[in-house]
């Protein structure tokens, strides 16, 4: 029965969500109640045109789903047919990103500097500006910051690193990496690495412990063609750009790193959202990523990805249900990222390994920054939904980096007691 629902809903058009336009898409949250509804839910998964934003694996959790206006009607007949409880979220997405669009560009022409040289946090910025704040960091502070161009994307854009230190000439200290925005779609994941970034430069002082013996080495937008491409052209775009067939672009990052690659939760179609990449490390940025990781060998304590949505704190495996051998490690980190977000507002997140809290996902980062690259502790930071979940309003993002930058610190805290 599943299967046929399913070939129902395969028979529209895979384009839709290509298109430049939301205008019409709906947003839903499901609520599957046992296993047979959570079934039906992933393989409607499977259908090209059903945008699965959160589909986690507890049954007590809803999962949410953009649908464009061809298959309003038939999705709300399957889902009475089959009794799943849900819940219209958005009648118009279009008409909402259209709103967001315009007040986040007229946030970013008053331009207001937090308090700081050249970052805002009521707006979000564009790789160009990100670039250039750090850029004006180093400029700043010489003897704390460097900035280096680590590669360029397939579009010829730079990725563009930050390490920050506290000055003392020390060049063999342990480091903290961070990256973010390895899916475009997740604005919220950049900014708040440019609130680690302006905490530990601009806000040196109060964290100067961060800093004693360890330098941090962060890379605020992994995927910047993306993430530029969903600020001109297409909101939702979650991958690279490169072009993979002559109607198909991008690769998603997250299944594109050589461990356990294409084994599990990652698709081989090339137009899919999960799309695995050609081969392992086909993409520039992903090698990028890979480069800085290894380089990091040894000295590498602590790698942290940013992403959005969901409140998880996630670490190894993605690819399997088991668990490393060290992970009561990395669980303890994690719940002190957690505990002190709680206790600071109350926000709760969900800590536990990738495939046993949310889903399978072999090609990870944070995989790979475990197993190969040898960092003791790997963790996934999934921050809170804004908005309808990708598309937090101008005025969460203050209050969601600065929430997500406790966790940070209090995670980090933990590695510099352990390591």
């Amino acid at each position: 029965m599943i299967l046929k629902v399913c070939t129902l809903l395969l028979v529209f058009s895979a384009a839709a969500l290509a298109g430049e336009s939301y205008d019409g898409y709906k947003i839903y949250d499901i609520n599957a109640r046992n296993d047979f509804e959570k079934q039906l839910l992933l393989h409607l998964q499977n259908n090209a045109d059903l945008d699965f934003f959160d589909l986690p694996r507890a049954l007590n959790k809803p999962a949410r789903v953009m649908v464009p206006p061809s298959m309003h009607v038939e999705l709300e007949k399957i889902l009475r047919q089959f009794h799943l409880q849900f819940e219209l979220v958005n009648d118009d997405f279009g008409a909402t990103l259209k709103r967001q669009q315009l007040e986040n560009q007229s946030q970013r022409l008053i331009v207001p500097r937090d308090q700081s040289r050249g970052v805002s946090f009521t707006a979000f910025l564009r790789h160009a500006e990100i670039n250039a704040y750090l850029d004006e960091l180093a400029r700043t502070y010489p003897s704390r910051v460097t900035v280096q161009v680590a590669g360029k994307s397939y579009e010829g854009r730079d990725l563009k690193t930050i390490t920050i230190t506290n000055g003392d000439g020390n060049a063999n200290k342990n480091v903290i990496f961070l990256d973010a925005g390895i899916h475009a779609r997740e604005w919220i994941a950049p900014a708040g690495a440019l609130y680690v970034i302006q905490q530990l430069v601009e806000n040196f002082v109060s964290n100067a412990a961060l800093l004693k013996n360890y330098d941090w080495v962060i890379l605020p937008v992994v995927n910047p063609d993306g993430y530029e491409y969903t600020h001109t052209n297409t909101r939702m775009w979650r991958k690279t750009r490169k072009p993979v067939t002559s109607s198909c672009y991008g690769t998603d990052g997250n299944r594109n790193f050589d461990y356990h690659w294409g084994e599990v939760g990652a698709s081989t179609l090339s137009c899919a959202d999960t799309y695995r990449g050609q081969s392992a490390f086909s993409e520039p940025e992903t090698q990028i990523v890979r480069d800085l990781l290894l380089s990091l060998t040894g000295r590498g304590k602590f790698y942290l990805t940013l992403h959005s949505y969901g409140n998880y704190l996630l670490y190894p495996w993605g690819w399997t249900s088991e668990l490393p051998s060290s992970w009561t490690d990395l669980d303890e980190v994690a719940k002190a990222g957690a505990a002190a977000i709680k206790s600071a507002t109350g926000t709760a997140y969900t800590v536990g390994s990738s495939t046993n809290v949310l889903y399978a996902a072999a090609g990870g980062s944070d995989d790979y920054a475990f197993a190969v690259a040898k960092f003791p502790i790997s963790i996934t930071m999934e921050l809170p939904a804004g908005g309808s979940g990708f598309d937090p309003t101008t005025a969460q993002i203050k209050p969601f980096v600065e929430e997500t930058w406790l966790g940070i610190k209090a995670m980090a805290e933990k590695v510099i007691q352990k390591y």
